[in-house]
């Protein structure tokens, strides 16, 4: 009788697996792929973001070149929607990157410099998605003492197309922040209340 159990739940067991695993490859078939060098390329593009967005290169068009031509930037107080979109397409982007009709804008008397680490990168419809943490450094320590500071993060989206892959957009989102629709309207910071 122990034989005819066991046989029962072997034959179900591998069913079961056989089922799962049949579930698995219809799904996987409608799911892009990303390969090893994709991962690796996307990587670079988020790790190069801090150092063309706190260097203004170029009056702004080397932070522009980062973005697909219609790509947006956009902010939010919540992880996963109500993106707010500030910039849109090639020239609002290299304004965003610090480019204006005079030149790049003047350094910060103190200025923040970017940190984005742990992306966590995913295949995605048309492309790939990632979501990171931001923080942030200044040459100057509050009254909390902290020169390194937690912003939230980012939300992308990435396509790939002649020149690699560039951001289709990005979110930062920042739950502790109320944004306003126009980055002009943002009140200054205040970073002894951060």
């Amino acid at each position: 009788m122990n034989r005819v159990f066991a046989w029962l739940a072997m034959v179900s067991l591998s069913t079961g697996l056989g089922a799962c695993a049949a579930a698995g490859q219809g799904s996987a078939g409608n799911t892009a792929k990303l390969e090893a060098q994709d991962y690796i390329d996307i990587r670079q593009l988020i790790d190069g973001y801090s150092a063309i967005l706190d260097n203004c290169t170029n009056n702004g068009h080397t932070y522009a070149d980062l973005f697909t031509p219609d790509a947006t930037f956009g902010v939010s107080s919540q992880w996963g929607g109500g993106a707010k979109i500030w910039f849109r397409g090639r020239e609002q982007l290299r304004v965003a990157g610090g480019g204006g009709k005079d030149g790049c804008r003047p350094p910060q008397q103190y200025p923040e410099y970017h940190i984005v680490i742990s992306p966590v990168i995913t295949p995605a419809a048309g492309g790939a998605k990632a979501t990171s943490t931001l923080l942030t450094i200044r040459n100057q320590t509050t009254r909390q003492g902290d020169i390194v500071h937690w912003e939230g993060g980012y939300e992308d989206t990435f396509e790939k197309g002649p020149n690699g892959w560039r951001f289709k957009s990005r979110v930062h989102v920042w739950p502790e922040i109320q944004w306003t629709d126009n980055p002009a309207d943002m009140p200054p910071r205040d970073l002894e209340k951060e």
